[in-house]
């Protein structure tokens, strides 16, 4: 038996923010990350809404790019003295992700993020507070995951928490919130996304349901993202819908390899998420098409790919990939991107062994030795294509 969630609710278009003036609760505790939310008003706009639904709000700021230990017992201490019925996060990845963990220790505050981390180990939550998520940018896609990730600085331990009680009660998508990102941001998020749609519809966890949303979610990511990068606000605002789709099926389908690498260059290296993404995609494509080759060469013909054998279609699949990745002048390996040799050739047998152990290569549709994820880990650092 398979199951699929998603939010109960999703408000998106221009201004979906307002959906707050209609919430029910009487407290609501705020979480964020970047004090650009508070300069260009977006937080006193949320707090505007609330209050016209009779609601109380607090606020916490300062979430850091990994979600800290810290931070999140720190948030829950706040949470403690406010006692609200609502949590709302807003940002990217990492104030949500913050938030969400703040509610599992808020409603259970003798659970330890040991057994957070086990998968699907969570208690029942919504016993003190419901969820609601608002995402500034078009990547992660956690305001409708069941993830969270986050990070004891002192130890420099990932706790990776994976458990459907953790996917908000609802999720706001306004548009308007993404009309300022910066040209880097709109390329990093927007190939993690492509990165996530990708591998739910190979993944060997996939199902018609996640089929359906990621499908979709490549059709809108191939044709908006670059246009969304020159500046279109129109392909700009369908890429936070897009995002979207790809989140909700990679959050049931799970991942693959890209992101397993990815996740591991991203805690040595310091490489930028999408990014390494980016970097890894066209050759674990590669890699994948032994197995995959019939769903990747769907995926080239639905966006509209030439090609009148499965190899031509997936041939032209990875070069897409890369073309898009030049069209947003993105690093094509980690050397150009300015890792040094020397410091790569000294991690990368750490990297690929990690890499191999992470959950997402478990639903990664072509099994994977250290030894052939060491190959791909080469492979992108010197810019190079790879066949096995």
């Amino acid at each position: 038996m398979q199951r699929f969630t998603i939010p109960r609710d999703l408000y998106f278009g221009d201004n979906a923010m307002e959906h707050l003036e209609s919430v029910k609760g009487s407290k609501a505790f705020i979480v964020y990350g970047s004090h650009r939310l508070e300069s260009d008003g977006v937080i006193a706009k949320i707090q505007e809404h609330l209050k016209k639904a009779n609601i109380e709000s607090a606020t916490f700021s300062g979430v850091e790019q990994d979600p800290s230990v810290a931070t999140v017992r720190e948030g829950v201490r706040r949470m403690n003295e406010f006692q609200p019925d609502l949590i709302i996060g807003i940002g990217g990845g990492s104030p949500i992700d913050a938030a969400k963990a703040m509610w599992i220790f808020y409603e259970h505050p003798d659970f330890t993020f040991e057994e957070a981390a086990k998968p699907f180990n969570l208690p029942e939550l919504r016993n003190k507070a419901r969820f609601i998520a608002i995402s500034t940018t078009s990547g992660t896609a956690t305001e409708v995951t069941s993830f969270s990730v986050i990070t004891d600085n002192e130890t420099g331990i990932k706790y990776p928490i994976a458990d459907y009680n953790i996917t908000p009660d609802v999720a706001i998508l306004d548009t308007t919130l993404v009309e300022s990102m910066p040209k880097n941001l709109v390329a990093n998020t927007g190939m993690d996304a492509l990165t996530h749609a990708l591998e739910a519809y190979v993944s060997n966890a996939a199902n018609p349901f996640t089929d359906a949303l990621a499908m979709r979610s490549l059709e809108m990511i191939c044709k908006n993202l670059v246009a969304s990068y020159n500046g279109n606000m129109e392909a700009r605002k369908n890429m936070h819908l897009a995002q979207n789709l790809a989140g909700m099926a990679f959050s049931n389908a799970i991942l693959g390899i890209a992101h397993s690498m990815a996740h591991k260059s991203g805690a040595i290296l310091k490489v930028p998420h999408g990014l390494a993404n980016a970097i890894y995609l066209p050759n674990t494509v590669a890699f994948n098409s032994k197995t995959a080759g019939e769903r990747y060469a769907e995926i080239a013909q639905r966006v509209g790919l030439e090609g009148s054998t499965q190899q031509e279609l997936v041939d032209a699949l990875v070069q897409l990939i890369k073309d898009m990745r030049k069209a947003m002048n993105m690093s094509a390996s980690l050397k150009e991107f300015g890792i040094e040799e020397n410091d790569f050739m000294s991690k990368v047998d750490e990297m690929a062994k990690t890499a191999v152990a992470d959950p997402c290569t478990s639903t990664n549709p072509r099994e994977i030795s250290v030894e052939e994820m060491k190959k791909l880990y080469l492979a992108a650092y010197y810019g190079e294509d790879i066949h096995f």
